[in-house]
């Protein structure tokens, strides 16, 4: 695919799915779920306690980078501009998104209420950019949390060749969380690697950044995963992170890459382990299309993806 797409493709397969089972962290619980099954993808009855959508459709982290990719079709002139235009069209008032969090504030007095809503779920991120794009901030990007929204925003943009000045400008319409910014740099050039040819990227990581200060952090990471590849992934994600937080997030991807041979395995291995998975998939589905190429995506999972056909038709 042009613009090496097919990587934007394995993170929209691998959201859509991890998303029947997002943000179930009892690991227990998640066992149930999926007991007896050899795939556990795309499963009909959403099993996520806090919101529910259509399987087949794409988390809240996926869209982001559905709302970058459809900027990109539209053409290549003030991309930044006409982003934030579309941010609001499609996570702001009027949307439904919009309306699920209006809905979250009125049941928060409820004493449990997950599950209560019906359609997609805004991420703190989201709420931040929307409400700074709409008062003019020059930086319009989330402080409050560090989690994926940014990379996920700029996958697409990445992957149509921008430099990584550009995508940091991106990432920041955003989030301008230090870290989030970080480890979403990470991701790309561990990606790049990838694409480039690189037998074992994160390997080639390590190497290539041991001595680079920005860095450190992410190496001595990688290094402490790598130490952890021969405990049971569950495990290790409940101790590094199940949640959507960096460095949590990043470092149990890594650990289910490390300990994963191909796309489809290192999916299933992520789902299982529960948590905020489609935030670990749009990485990890991105790494292996990228190093293993668009045949080593299910077929049949493509075809269960919505959003899936847009990005086929850019061939």
């Amino acid at each position: 695919m042009k613009n090496n797409l097919h990587v934007f493709l394995g993170a929209t397969v691998a959201d859509a799915a991890a998303r029947p089972l997002h943000w179930v962290y009892n690991q227990k619980k998640l066992l149930t779920y999926i007991k007896g099954k050899k795939d556990f993808t795309f499963l009909k009855k959403n099993k996520s306690p806090f919101y529910t959508i259509k399987t087949g459709k794409v988390s809240g982290y996926n869209e982001v980078g559905q709302v970058m990719f459809k900027t990109l079709v539209e053409g290549h002139e003030n991309i930044e501009e006409r982003f934030k235009k579309n941010i609001t069209k499609n996570f702001g008032p009027g949307s439904m998104y919009w309306k699920n969090l209006n809905l979250r504030a009125k049941y928060r007095k409820v004493k449990d209420w997950r599950g209560i809503i019906k359609g997609p779920w805004i991420h703190q991120n989201i709420i931040e950019a929307v409400k700074n794009i709409k008062a003019r901030k020059k930086l319009t990007g989330g402080t409050k949390v560090n989690e994926s929204d940014g990379y996920c925003a700029a996958l697409p943009y990445f992957l149509y060749g921008y430099n990584f000045n550009s995508i940091k400008k991106i990432i920041s319409a955003v989030t301008v969380s230090k870290i989030s910014l970080k480890y979403a740099l990470a991701k790309f050039h561990l990606i790049d690697l990838a694409l480039k040819g690189a037998k074992d990227p994160i390997s080639e990581f390590v190497k290539k950044f041991k001595k680079n200060s920005y860095f450190k952090n992410v190496v001595e990471e990688i290094k402490k995963v790598k130490r952890l590849k021969s405990k049971p992934h569950p495990i290790v994600v409940k101790k590094l992170g199940m949640a959507c937080s960096y460095p949590g997030t990043f470092n149990s991807s890594i650990h289910s890459i490390i300990n994963s041979t191909n796309y489809r395995g290192a999916v299933l291995r992520t789902i299982k382990a529960g948590g905020c998975n489609c935030s670990r998939v749009n990485f990890i589905g991105a790494y292996f299309a990228a190093l293993k190429g668009i045949d080593s995506i299910p077929k049949s999972w493509i075809k269960k993806t919505d959003s899936a056909k847009k990005i086929l038709k850019q061939k």
